[in-house]
């Protein structure tokens, strides 16, 4: 029963990860290409996964808990967009 426990939490895991490397825009996701990462966390069991979630904390962490969504009228590139367009709002 513990083996299928820990079965059920690696493949969890695992699914999770590659979901995640999958989802992300950037070709080279914290300095390794996807393909890389993509053999990292199911080639090496648990730590290839460990590795994928520490790495995408601490970016999280130097950006400040990632980009929330911003309103236009609080994005200040879209209020200067509309500033160089004559739009009295911005």
């Amino acid at each position: 029963m513990r083996y299928l426990l820990l079965l059920v939490l690696y493949v969890a895991l695992i699914s999770y990860c590659i979901t995640d490397v999958a989802n992300r825009p950037e070709r080279e996701p914290y300095g390794l290409h996807k393909g890389l990462w993509y053999v990292f966390i199911v080639a090496v069991p648990y730590i290839g996964a460990i590795f994928w979630l520490v790495a995408r904390r601490r970016e999280a962490r130097r950006y400040g808990g990632g980009a929330r969504p911003m309103g236009p009228d609080d994005d200040p590139e879209y209020l200067r967009h509309l500033r160089d367009k004559g739009h009295p709002k911005g």
